[in-house]
């Protein structure tokens, strides 16, 4: 068949998917060849959403007249995100301070259009999540890192971001518990975060999806209990990774009005609102119960502690992570590149996991695993890597 030549955007040239692509094609590879793969590179979820979750949604998809536009959200919504945010973190919230999004990652990828003209500065953390980046790039930002260092906790230094960067900066995101570097925000950060904002007037954007899953006794929360936090900024709170529900695209943007409205202003001209039986979904979860929320937090810390324990415990120095369903793992020596490192310990264990520098530059000599797998294959894991000798240099 012959077809006619096109031109597309340029901007489309930014976005590569070199690394993710390569890793799926070796996994296919090997389970051609019959060898088994343990996929800890993407952060799906496990475990099933709660019944009363499933339950509304198929009650209300059962219903003709939730199948048209949503336009804006339920009022119920509304109501219930109010109510969890009193009951959960003492924050009290107004309907215009709310705005339902299909996801964060949704969210944050209009962030840069609603917020930014072209040539605006934004600030972003490296390593960090992609579609922070991305986000900041279709809204014609000019892109500043601040660096999360391993000797810092990974949490920012506000002294090292260069006066000038800071004053040109429109916003900043910050996000904690963090995915990749799997830390979790301190009150001091956070306070020193908004002092940092007040001084040179910029919108601070925090992405809050992990707040349910923190580690040894500390407690999960929102940059909006800080004193100022909402005349500076907004966060996106997701229910994904709490109730299982990655598909069902549910996130909110939560703060400062005018920070809200930018981003429901430019959504109106895209969107038509969240489908409505996701919707009653999101109220059940949000007025529901919190047990099983609980129950899988504890999950998740069992399987940090089979992986890094375990690895530590046949020579690799991995630390424990604070937060998130992830681990952020060193690359042991000899190796140098995180995605040499990967592809070799695919090819002699069966274990998949992503090489830091997707990242970010300083995700370089880093990689990342996602606790997706029970705590009896994590020990399977754990002891195919002792027995392939990659970390004795057998390469």
């Amino acid at each position: 068949m012959k077809y006619m030549e096109f031109s597309f955007s340029k901007r489309l040239a930014h976005f590569e998917t070199g690394i993710f692509a390569a890793l799926d094609q070796k996994k296919q590879e090997m389970e051609a060849a019959g060898k088994k793969i343990w996929n800890l590179s993407i952060g799906t979820p496990d475990f099933e959403p709660p019944a009363h979750v499933r339950k509304a949604l198929m009650e209300a998809a059962a219903k003709p007249e939730n199948y048209r536009y949503a336009i804006s959200d339920l009022p119920e919504l509304t109501q219930a995100v109010i109510d969890y945010y009193r009951r959960r973190f003492g924050v009290e919230l107004e309907p215009e301070e709310i705005l339902a999004v299909h996801g964060s990652q949704e969210g944050i990828g209009h962030l840069g259009m609603a917020l930014c003209d072209p040539g605006d500065v934004v600030l972003l953390p490296d390593p960090g999540y992609p579609i922070f980046e991305a986000g900041s790039f279709l809204g014609g930002a000019q892109v500043e890192y601040y660096p999360l260092l391993e000797k810092n906790g990974f949490l920012p230094d506000f002294s090292s971001i260069p006066e000038e960067t800071a004053q040109k900066a429109k916003y900043m995101i910050v996000s904690y518990p963090s995915n990749p570097v799997c830390a979790v925000g301190t009150p001091e950060m956070y306070r020193e975060l908004i002092r940092f904002a007040e001084k040179y007037n910029i919108i601070v954007i925090h992405d809050n999806a992990y707040s349910d899953i923190i580690y040894d006794g500390q407690e999960g929360t929102s940059f909006l209990v800080y004193p100022g936090a909402k005349d500076v900024g907004a966060e996106f709170f997701s229910l994904s990774k709490s109730y299982n529900v990655t598909g069902a695209r549910i996130s909110f943007f939560i703060g400062n009005r005018k920070i809200v409205g930018a981003l429901r202003h430019l959504r109106s001209q895209i969107d038509f609102g969240v489908f409505l039986p996701v919707q009653y979904a999101a109220i059940a979860a949000l007025n529901g119960p919190r047990e099983e929320v609980e129950k899988q937090r504890q999950t998740y810390e069992a399987r940090r502690d089979a992986l890094c324990g375990g690895l530590r415990s046949i020579g690799w120095n991995v630390p424990d992570s604070k937060g998130t369903m992830f681990v952020w793992a060193p690359v042991p020596k000899p190796f140098t590149s995180s995605q040499e490192f990967c592809m070799k310990l695919v090819e002699k264990t069966g274990v998949l996991c992503t090489p830091g520098y997707a990242f970010g530059p300083l995700g370089e000599g880093y990689v990342r695993f996602a606790l997706v797998l029970p705590v009896s294959e994590i020990e399977k894991i754990v002891q195919a890597i002792h027995e392939s000798g990659i970390l004795n240099g057998n390469i």
